[in-house]
């Protein structure tokens, strides 16, 4: 095996392995703001099997961050990651996905300053989750309605979220 096809592997690996890493840890971070008693291993009604719907599909949605200073943007089907070093942000088309407890988007984004090259651009692949619970971002007296985690690549990025049917306060 080559060793370019057997470190494309690793990678792809790695990436499911991270990936799942995000999702149980945004799990647990839903899972938390609901029955604390633990008795429902998924948070919300057991009996409910509706997807969460505080963010309908197609609505614009704007999360912001600290620690580093971040925020991102998403309309329609595309996001828009931001940071100070990259003020016109970086691009990526989103899938959606609505579960009970929250929702998530991923993609690639396109010209970011690590990850694996793409038709000569460099990639960088993200997961974000968003989810229901009144979240602060610790600089302004603004408060939004979800709470979210980002990960681009291998960082792992704490923020809040609002969107167009509820925005920050």
């Amino acid at each position: 095996m080559r060793s370019d096809t057997w470190e494309t592997r690793r990678q792809a690996a790695a990436g499911r392995s991270i990936a799942c890493v995000l999702v149980l840890t945004a799990s647990v971070l839903l899972a938390s703001c609901h029955d604390s008693s633990g008795a429902h291993a998924v948070p919300g009604d057991r009996d409910d099997h509706r997807p969460w719907n505080g963010i309908a599909a197609g609505e614009g949605v704007r999360i912001i961050g600290t620690e580093p200073f971040w925020n991102a943007e998403i309309r329609g089907e595309v996001l828009t990651y931001r940071t100070p070093e990259s003020p016109d942000g970086e691009q990526g088309r989103v899938s959606r996905f609505a579960g009970r407890g929250g929702l998530s988007y991923s993609g690639e984004l396109e010209g970011g300053a690590t990850g694996g090259a793409h038709d000569g651009q460099t990639v960088r692949s993200f997961t974000l989750a968003i989810g229901p619970g009144p979240c602060s971002d610790g600089m302004s007296d603004k408060h939004y309605p979800f709470s979210a985690l980002l990960k681009i690549g291998d960082e792992l990025r704490k923020g809040c979220a609002a969107s167009d049917r509820a925005p920050a306060r």
